[in-house]
């Protein structure tokens, strides 16, 4: 699960992917300097948090509009709102792209470039190309994109800012075990695939 630019949605995450036997997966999208997505996913939910607390910690100091973006709220497992977040959660952080991928791999996370085929908030609409960078893979809303991916795995993901649009484009792992590692793995073995 990833929010914009925020991690405290992630102990009710934890809960509730370990009540119905999922392991969970911990991240969040941050929105770079440059204005592009960028996801860092994390085995390790105080890994996930400490990341939540430092690109939140990096965010300008700007009070969210709740009538134009919602409510910024988090919650626990059982939808009980615990508080909201100060600061407009969808405006950009003072991070770079590269800034952004060293945090995330110094805190053992999986980190990628989001939707770079979408025409908002993507690296290569903001940039013009995707920088070689050392990315995890890549996420395209296609993946017949059409775009240089540098070889890297090329995932998507259904990106939902909905319930109804949960699921919408997955990706399958080939795992040898359901966990963190075995997803690191897969993505390792894709990377090699591809090459």
């Amino acid at each position: 699960m990833t929010d914009h630019n925020s991690g405290r949605n992630l102990p009710a995450f934890r809960t509730c992917c370990i009540s119905q036997g999922i392991v969970p997966v911990f991240g969040m999208e941050i929105t770079s300097a440059e204005e592009a997505h960028v996801v860092g996913l994390f085995g390790d939910l105080d890994a996930a948090l400490n990341m939540g607390e430092y690109v939140e910690s990096r965010l300008p100091t700007i009070e969210g509009d709740t009538s134009l973006f919602g409510d910024q709220v988090y919650v626990d497992e059982n939808d009980f709102i615990l508080g909201e977040a100060e600061k407009a959660l969808f405006a950009a952080t003072d991070l770079t792209i590269e800034d952004i991928v060293n945090e995330v791999h110094q805190r053992g996370g999986i980190v990628f470039p989001a939707h770079i085929d979408r025409p908002m908030f993507s690296i290569v609409m903001q940039l013009g190309f995707l920088p070689d960078l050392p990315y995890d893979a890549v996420e395209c809303v296609n993946p017949n994109c059409g775009i240089d991916t540098l070889n890297l795995p090329v995932i998507t993901n259904s990106d939902a800012h909905y319930p109804d649009d949960i699921g919408k484009r997955p990706t399958c792992y080939r795992m040898a075990e359901n966990s963190w590692k075995g997803l690191k793995t897969a993505l390792t073995e894709m990377r090699h695939r591809n090459e």
